[in-house]
């Protein structure tokens, strides 16, 4: 038998550009036009492992995102690497999501997809950093899942065994198809892209599926789906006030051990300072 292997990704913001991301203050979104997006930096290591098992036991790698049309240019950089087939879940409705509304999105997109052995996914995402999205999507899949995966073996097809990352050291599991993990990048090292690789990928699948493709309920989706609401949006001033002293230089000195003083910073006479007690 073969494994069936599905590999969920998210286009984030290129690091390069962050400097021109921004939120609109009305919609709480982040503003995308004119970014550029790469594929989640932890998710090629998801790819990564997803390949390696179809290498040893044979199979099919579908990668699956929700994210806007553009989004058909990171699954084809996946489809460069190795995977079989993209998916790309797409839909005005999906708009505005949190992580639950992403997760269910994401799993009912799975079960279009059918049976599955294994669905890989990154621990966390290069922007929101939450780590609760593949939790929450095996939940929904109602499958064994794992976090923080910094180590893998398949030594049967469908019998995995993997050490997760914890805060004082690491857990050891072993773990039976069908179910999720969430992988670190300790996990492996992403491949490179090779010329053939590119040339493959133009003619491997892409679907794009809709709110229509799915069997979904409209108050999951989206932001009437999603219970975090983001509060206000605002751009703290960052501006310092500054003032000029006039004077001799033993006069300005004067003045700013003065106002320093006045901050409630005691200022000895061989020049070392404490603050609140502390020096």
């Amino acid at each position: 038998m073969a494994l069936n292997i599905v590999v969920c990704i998210k286009p984030v913001p290129d690091p390069a550009y962050y400097d021109k991301v921004s939120i609109d203050p009305v919609t709480k979104r982040i503003t995308r036009e004119g970014i550029p997006t790469i594929i989640n930096p932890v998710d090629k290591n998801a790819i990564e492992a997803a390949l390696q098992l179809k290498s040893a036991y044979g199979g099919k790698v579908t990668v699956i995102t929700m994210a806007p049309p553009n989004a058909t240019e990171n699954l084809r950089e996946a489809l460069a690497m190795g995977a079989d087939e993209g998916i790309l879940l797409s839909d005005r409705a999906f708009g505005g999501a949190d992580t639950l509304a992403t997760s269910y999105t994401l799993a009912k997109g799975i079960e279009k997809l059918g049976s599955f052995d294994i669905v890989f996914c990154g621990a966390e995402s290069a922007d929101g950093a939450t780590a609760q999205v593949s939790s929450q999507l095996g939940e929904w899949l109602g499958v064994p899942h794992l976090w923080n995966v910094f180590a893998l073996e398949a030594p049967e097809e469908k019998q995995l065994r993997v050490k997760t990352k914890i805060e004082n050291g690491a857990m050891e599991w072993e773990i039976k198809a069908p179910c999720l993990l969430a992988v670190a990048r300790e996990v492996n090292k992403p491949r490179f892209i090779s010329a053939m690789g590119i040339i493959k990928a133009k003619n491997k699948p892409i679907s794009t599926w809709s709110k229509a493709d799915l069997i979904v309920e409209d108050s999951r989706l989206g932001l009437e789906g999603s219970p975090t609401k983001a509060g206000g949006v605002f751009t703290p001033d960052l501006k310092r006030k500054g003032e000029m002293l006039k004077g001799d230089p033993e006069q300005i000195v004067e003045e700013i051990l003065q106002r320093l003083r006045a901050g409630g910073i005691s200022i000895d006479l061989d020049g070392s300072c404490e603050w609140g007690g502390g020096k």
